[in-house]
Order: structure tokens, then C-alpha cells, then sequence
């Protein structure tokens, strides 16, 4: 594994002005991954500051770093109040989340999460827990895959790709990412090959993850975590988790629906901070040209 790319963190002066860090303050990095942002919050933490790390991969255990400053958390940012509560923890000064994937689960390709190498069909961020992207092209009925493709990855040949897997999966089990690839193939504009490839990916990637649910749960849980004035900063790099976070940041809920008493009070819980993303400028598209896609939305705990 390449360290130095490993821990590229994106948008990172942006991600600690945004989060307007107190060195006695109480933070949580709720994606840790390669621990680039982690590493940078605890080095402008005091000696009462602390961070909590989170993931559900137990490859990130490994880089954890090693600081009475920091704590490790095992665990998926969905069930974060339930682990703020183990630790003792009420509120929260800032939170941060970078729901990109990590560079780590695309680079190695024993994982299964990139078209760019062959291995067997996987995806799964915890590798003990849930499905499988094979389980997810193997057992799912047609229609159902069509649903996935073109809900979480805006597939526009969705129900034909689908019809592929299904009839192909009869004559033997679609085990590996180049069997999959051999079955997408004829849908596939050379033109746009990778742009396309990686919408059929992201969309199994999501659904074996169960992405979409926990960021929502997550977000939930956020609001409560905080302290007032407390800020959260979230990086997404795909429309449809970035529509999920700018609607919650902005209203409150996942519809972007701002709502009012009978007096036309709005009673809301975060106040953000920038009406726009942030984005990469060219000098990080450079340097890290993963962050292309990325776009950062910073809020404020109101009350």
C-alpha cells in the first residue's frame, strides 16, 4: 500500500477553517479512512482536546494514530450517538465527514470495488458484515437490480443491463469483476467507458453498503451530537448523497423542505454556512485529482 497516497486527505485547510477548532474541544472524524484529516485536527488540538475517529474497516485500525489526544472507533457512523454514549461523551464541539471512498478500497483490488482489476465481486467497507456485491448480482431478482442501477447510480441502460445479468447468472455465477464486465460490455459507450463503468459500480457499491440509510442516520444523530455553535463539515463527491446533506443541512430533513409554526417561525437546527459547495481549486485537482468531484458544505449548530 502507498502510504503517501493513502493519506491524502481532500480539501483540508478548508475542512479545519470550516471547523472553526478550539484546542480544548471535542471532535469526531466520523469517515477516518487513510487519517489525513484526523491527524491534521489532532495536531491543532491542546493537551484537553480530543478526537474520535470512526470506521467500519479494520484495515483503518491499523493506521490509527497513536495520541492520548485520539481514540479509534471501531464501528460504521450510523450507530454514532449510541458510540458517543459508550465513551461518555454528551456533545460535541465539530464533526467532520468525508464520504468519499477511501483511496485504500479502490487501490487494492482484492477488495472489489474498482473496475480497473479483476478479483472476486465484493464491496463491502466491513468485510465480516452484510452482503456482498456478488450476493447483490447473484441473488437479486431483475427488477431489482434495474431499481439499483438507475436509482444509485443513474444507469440509463438500467433494465437492459439488468436482463443481462439475469440471463447470464443462469448459465453460471457471475463470481468475479471481469465476468461482470463481459456481461455489461455490449451496453457499454467506449466513448464514455469509464465514466459509465463507474455508475454501475457506485450503484452496487451503495446498495451493499447500505450507504445511502447510514448517512441519513448518521446526519440524524449529528444534529443531537452537537453543542450549540458546534460545526459540521461533510465532503460528498456523488449527487445523491450531496443532495441528502444539502437538503438536512439547510432544512433540517431530507425533502430541503424548510418548516414553519403558525407564526412563520422556521425552527431550524443547523444554519449553513456557505449557500455554495466548496471545491477543489486547480492546484488540489493536481496534486489529487480524486478530488475533482469533491464538494464540501459546512453548518452551524443553531440554539
Amino acid at each position: 500500500m502507498n502510504q503517501e497516497v493513502y493519506h491524502i486527505p481532500a480539501l483540508l485547510p478548508q475542512c479545519l477553517e470550516g471547523l472553526k477548532l478550539k484546542p480544548d474541544g471535542v471532535y469526531v472524524d466520523a469517515t477516518y479512512g487513510g487519517g489525513g484529516h484526523s491527524r491534521a485536527i489532532v495536531e491543532q488540538l491542546g493537551p484537553d482536546g480530543h478526537l474520535y475517529g470512526f470506521d467500519q474497516d479494520e484495515d483503518a485500525l491499523a493506521g490509527a494514530i497513536d495520541d492520548p489526544r485520539f481514540t479509534m472507533v471501531y464501528g460504521n457512523f450510523r450507530f454514532l450517538g449510541n458510540f458517543l454514549r459508550f465513551y461518555g461523551v454528551e456533545k460535541v464541539d465539530g464533526i467532520l465527514a468525508d464520504l468519499g471512498v477511501s483511496f485504500h478500497h479502490f487501490d487494492d483490488a482484492e477488495r472489489g470495488f474498482s473496475f480497473r482489476n479483476d478479483a472476486r465481486l465484493d464491496m463491502r467497507m466491513n468485510r465480516h458484515a452484510g452482503i456482498s456485491a456478488h450476493d447483490v448480482v447473484n441473488n437479486y431478482s431483475e427488477s431489482r437490480l434495474a431499481d439499483i442501477l438507475y436509482l444509485y447510480g443513474e444507469v440509463q441502460k438500467s433494465r437492459p443491463i439488468a436482463r443481462a445479468i439475469a440471463n447470464a447468472r443462469k448459465a453460471a455465477p457471475i463470481d468475479t469483476i471481469n465476468n461482470l464486465l463481459d456481461v455489461v460490455a455490449p451496453f457499454i459507450d467506449k466513448r464514455k467507458e469509464k465514466k459509465e463503468l463507474a455508475c454501475i459500480f457506485q450503484a452496487l457499491r451503495i446498495e451493499v453498503n447500505g450507504e445511502l440509510d447510514a448517512l441519513r442516520r448518521f446526519l440524524q444523530q449529528a444534529v443531537d451530537a452537537l453543542c450549540p455553535g458546534g460545526r459540521i463539515a461533510i465532503i460528498t463527491y456523488h449527487s445523491l448523497e450531496d443532495r441528502l446533506v444539502k437538503n438536512f443541512l439547510r432544512s433540517g430533513n431530507f425533502e430541503g423542505k424548510v418548516e414553519t409554526d403558525l407564526f412563520g417561525r422556521s425552527n431550524l437546527p443547523l444554519k449553513l454556512l456557505n449557500s455554495k459547495p466548496i471545491v477543489a481549486d486547480e492546484a488540489e485537482v493536481e496534486a489529487n485529482p480524486r478530488s475533482r468531484s469533491a464538494k464540501l458544505r459546512i453548518a452551524q449548530r443553531l440554539g
